[in-house]
């Protein structure tokens, strides 16, 4: 059986390929439905914010390391927290192509087990160094 820090992680790493996939209903997925993140509220507003940055970027890199997870967050077994460190290159696409935008940060991470698994239910990130062009990033 896979420990509850085991599959968190896995989550982490979904998350990662389904944002440099366009994987934009695997992304859903793994958040709960009334999650916040990326400043939204809801399941289906955080994609559309998500997407409106990364739908007509060229190629993306989301890479991750770092993890650190507090399991029973408050005495709940059913709730944890994971930060994690992020290193994001984004490629420029059409009209940015000769574009690049980077950032380094730490993924501050709220999950909630669910019947499908352990679901983020609240996202932060924030950015320590960012270079680049922030106009790589751009709705599809």
């Amino acid at each position: 059986m896979t420990s509850d820090r085991d599959q968190i992680l896995e989550r982490l790493a979904d998350v990662a390929t389904a944002l440099d996939t366009r994987d934009w209903d695997g992304l859903g997925a793994l958040f709960t439905e009334s999650a916040t993140g990326y400043g939204a509220s809801g399941r289906e507003a955080i994609v559309a914010i998500v997407r409106q940055h990364l739908g007509g970027c060229g190629p993306s890199q989301h890479l991750l390391g770092n993890h650190r997870v507090q399991l029973a967050l408050d005495g709940n077994e059913d709730r944890a927290r994971s930060l994690t460190y992020a290193r994001v290159l984004h490629l420029g696409a059409g009209d940015q192509s000769g574009l690049t935008y980077e950032c380094f940060g730490e993924y501050s991470d709220l999950w909630s087990r669910t019947a499908e698994g352990w679901r983020i239910a609240s996202r932060r990130f924030h950015i320590t160094f960012d270079r680049g062009d922030f106009r790589t990033l751009q709705p599809g």
